[in-house]
C-alpha cells in the first residue's frame, strides 16, 4: 500500500508545488517506483509542469470529477509507467460547496480524499499531495488522508510562522479528527545559500523543530528550476544534472527517514 505524503506550509511562493513534482520525479525516474501525484490546487500548477515536461499536449480530466463521481479511478493521467497524476483545473475551487452540499457529516467532508484514494492505494508505492497554502478543506481533506506531511521552509520569517502554524494545524487535525500523520521532515529552501538571514532562519528552525526534524539536504536557489517551469523538466547538460542531484539527495534523505518510521528493511 502506498505511503502518502503531503507538501505544505501555510505560506505561498515556497515551493511546494516544485518539491512535490521533483520528489515523485525522482522517485519515478532515479529510484524506479510507482508514484502518483495528486494535484488539489485549483490553479493547478503542478499538473501543468508534469504535462509540459512529458510532452502531454491535453487533460481532459480533473480531480473534481472523481469528486463529484465518488471514484478517482477515471481521473488518473498516466504520465509515463511509473508517474501517474491526478490533475486539479480551476473548477475544482468549488469544492467546499460540492462538500457542504453532498456529504452530511463532518468527518466525511474532510476524509472524502482518503475514501477516494483507498481503493487506489495498492497501485503506487508513493502518493504524494500537492495543495494551496491555506487552512480549507483542501488541507483538512490532503491532512486526513496523508501518512506524513513533508513541511517546506522558505528562509524567511513568514515561511518559518507559516511552517509553525502548520504543526499547530496538523496538532488540530489530530485532536478533532483523529488524524494519523507524522512529520517526516523540514525541507529548508535557500534563498541565498550561505546568506545571513537564511542562516538564521535555519537555527531558529533548528531550535523549533529539533535537529532531527530538519533535513541536512537543502534545496538551494538554482535559476535551473525557475527554467523549467517554461521549458518543463529536462536533464540535457550539468545544469539540469545538478538541480536533478538536489533532489534526488532530498528523495534519498526522506526515504531513509521513512524506513525509520516504518521499519527497518521495508525499503530495501
Amino acid at each position: 500500500m502506498a505511503i502518502t505524503i503531503v507538501v505544505g506550509n501555510f505560506k505561498g511562493g515556497v515551493g511546494k508545488t516544485k518539491v512535490s513534482v521533483m520528489a515523485c520525479w525522482e522517485l519515478a525516474y532515479e529510484r524506479n517506483k510507482k508514484v502518483l501525484l495528486v494535484d488539489m490546487d485549483p490553479q493547478g500548477n503542478a499538473s501543468t509542469l508534469i504535462a509540459r515536461s512529458t510532452g502531454v499536449t491535453e487533460i481532459n480530466t480533473s480531480i473534481f470529477d472523481g469528486f463529484k463521481n465518488g471514484s478517482l479511478k477515471e481521473c488518473i493521467v498516466p504520465v509515463t509507467e511509473n508517474l501517474h497524476m491526478i490533475p486539479a483545473q480551476v473548477s475544482f475551487k468549488n469544492l467546499p460547496k460540492f462538500l457542504y452540499s453532498n456529504v452530511k457529516e463532518e468527518i466525511d467532508q474532510v476524509s472524502y480524499l482518503k475514501t477516494l484514494l483507498d481503493p487506489i492505494r495498492d497501485d503506487y508505492d508513493y502518493i504524494f499531495i500537492d495543495v494551496p497554502p491555506t487552512i480549507s478543506d483542501f488541507s483538512d481533506n490532503a491532512m486526513m488522508a496523508s501518512d506524513y506531511v513533508l513541511i517546506i521552509l522558505q528562509a524567511q520569517e513568514l515561511s518559518l510562522e507559516g511552517a509553525e502554524t502548520y504543526i499547530k494545524y496538523l496538532q488540530f487535525m489530530a485532536d478533532n479528527y483523529d488524524a494519523d500523520i507524522q512529520v517526516v521532515g523540514v525541507l529548508p529552501v535557500l534563498l541565498r545559500p550561505g546568506g545571513r538571514v537564511d542562516m538564521s532562519t535555519l537555527e531558529r528552525a533548528t531550535e523549533l523543530f529539533g535537529e532531527d526534524n530538519v533535513m541536512k539536504n537543502v534545496i538551494k536557489h538554482l535559476e535551473r528550476l525557475k527554467a523549467w517551469d517554461v521549458t518543463g523538466i529536462t536533464n540535457h547538460d550539468q545544469h539540469d544534472k545538478k538541480a536533478h542531484h538536489v533532489f534526488i539527495d532530498v528523495v534519498d534523505e526522506m526515504l531513509k527517514k521513512l524506513e525509520h518510521f516504518e521499519g527497518a528493511g521495508k525499503y530495501e
